[in-house]
């Protein structure tokens, strides 16, 4: 019999054996670990500690660790492959994933449908009645594609390796079927009842579900030429429900995909008489204003502080996650989630931090601690560094100045934007408040919506509407290029900057 290392995570109590010398990469990320670097070592979101075993440090691991943290036995997971058994400790993955709601207008038909909302991190599905429009099971996931590279650059990356692309297809291609054979399970369903599948996504989701080169959006000007919707069936996917259609529904341009499109489509930004904006903050920043006579939209790479990448201690709002702060009698006051020691801070809970830092005077407008500190700890051992107050500086500013080009190129002024929807899970948990005073929504609190999985709302609406209707749809959103408006740079440097006390 072939030797096995086994593989203990507390406080978890899970074990687990695996060949010498497997990466811990390949297995830690079902049970929570995240790789936002893709498993590069070049950040620390995949941090586990040692217990008990060894697992040796590499070169990696001494650049991003202190001696004091390798000393306690942190170790970075994706950089280690154990030889012999190990315990580690580390924290599950209890992130809530946002799901939908929201009834809808339809007209009825025959059979089962699925919608499936494709995120860069989250996947969501519902089975819907045809008949009825009630949704009879609903299941959520991690991507399993994310531990290959959390943000979608570096998720392409991996994609245009050798062997990358075919290995992110059937990742994802695989774990969708599954989810669906688990709905109807879950709703005592036979699979011949099902009659139509609509999926959603960002651009580089929809190109690596549809087994679409996204070589051409690795490089300026990040332009794809297979954009339109793409018509599929389960046989072809491998999954078991014969010759059953699978759509997915056409990008708009860039990285603005079909989960925007849907967003469009359930807030009704394309009948508004007077101008809309709908915003997406999740792994990337997408930005939608206009009225029914022109819409214009435009893609930002932002999200990825938003959501706790490229943050010291930044993790997703999960278990251990700062999610909130406050001031309270001139001291801050941090929430964690799960009410457990806490281990990061997410995106929601950086950019209340920021606010309050600014509103107790201990951040400067430029971003720079009062003090001249390079740190300042909001609840042990959970700290906010200089460089993370400058990630959401440079986030911020992305999405501030998109927002302000695309209303000017709209020919209004901010003042004109009658309502705001946040989408997607960022959106739906952001204190709007703490946004509008580190300047990143530059709107009154009042015209801010937070509007929940717009994308899979969109998507159930797809199941109900002829597939004409989104293609026109698409066509009619005008997508700018902000890196080419000359003023882009101008103003992203301004935006960059906190606004002064009102």
């Amino acid at each position: 019999m072939s030797r096995t290392v086994t593989i203990r995570l507390e406080p978890l109590g899970v074990s687990f054996s695996i060949p010498p010398g497997t990466p811990l990469q390949d297995v830690l990320f079902a049970h929570g670990v995240e790789f936002p670097c893709g498993g590069k070592g070049k950040c620390k979101g995949c941090r586990v500690r040692l217990l008990h075993g060894s697992l040796p440090i590499t070169p990696e691991q001494e650049t991003m660790l202190t001696a004091e943290e390798l000393r306690a036995g942190w170790r970075l997971s994706c950089q280690c492959s154990p030889d012999d058994d190990v315990t580690l400790e580390m924290a599950q993955w209890e992130a809530a994933i946002l799901s939908d709601e929201t009834a809808i207008a339809m007209t009825p038909r025959e059979g089962l449908g699925v919608a499936v909302d494709l995120g860069t991190t989250t996947l969501v599905a519902q089975l819907m009645e045809l008949t009825t429009g009630n949704v009879l099971a609903v299941r959520t996931a991690l991507n399993p594609q994310a531990r290959h590279g959390t943000d979608i650059m570096s998720r392409i990356g991996y994609a245009v390796t050798e062997g990358g692309g075919p290995r992110l297809v059937e990742l994802i291609r695989k774990h969708i079927g599954s989810m669906i054979r688990d709905l109807l399970e879950a709703a005592r369903k036979p699979a011949g009842d099902l009659v139509d599948v609509t999926m959603v996504g960002n651009t580089v989701m929809h190109h690596l579900f549809c087994d679409l080169d996204v070589t051409p959006l690795s490089h300026f000007p990040f332009e794809s030429p297979t954009l339109g919707t793409q018509y599929l069936t389960a046989s072809a996917l491998g999954w078991p429900f014969g010759p059953l259609p699978v759509r997915f529904l056409p990008c708009i341009g860039g990285f603005v995909g079909s989960d925007v499109l849907a967003g469009v489509m359930a807030k009704n930004l394309h009948l508004s008489e007077h101008p809309v904006a709908l915003i997406d903050l999740g792994t990337n920043g997408e930005i939608v204003v206009g009225t029914r006579e022109r819409l214009i939209c435009a893609s930002t790479a932002a999200g990825p502080a938003f959501e706790g990448a490229r943050i010291y201690m930044g993790m997703r709002a999960a278990t251990g996650a700062i999610s909130e702060v406050h001031v309270r009698n001139g001291q801050l006051v941090s929430h964690v989630l799960g009410n457990v020691t806490p281990r990061g801070i997410c995106g929601s809970g950086l950019v209340d931090a920021v606010a309050s830092l600014l509103e107790l005077g201990l951040v400067k407008p430029g971003g720079r601690f009062s003090d001249g500190g390079s740190s300042l700890t909001l609840l042990p051992p959970v700290k906010i560094s200089q460089t993370d107050i400058r990630e959401l500086q440079l986030a911020k500013g992305a999405i501030a100045a998109g927002i302000r080009l695309l209303v000017s190129e709209l020919g209004s002024g901010l003042e004109s934007v009658k309502q705001v929807y946040l989408a997607g899970a960022f959106g739906n948990y952001v204190n709007t408040a703490s946004a509008g005073r580190i300047g990143l929504l530059p709107f009154p609190t009042g015209r801010i919506v937070p509007s929940g999985n717009t994308a899979l709302l969109g998507a159930k609406i797809a199941l109900f509407t002829e597939q004409g209707a989104w293609d026109a749809l698409a066509s009619r959103i005008e997508h700018i290029s902000l890196h080419e408006k000359p003023d882009f740079q101008n103003i992203y440097v301004e935006e960059m900057t906190f606004p002064l006390p009102s």
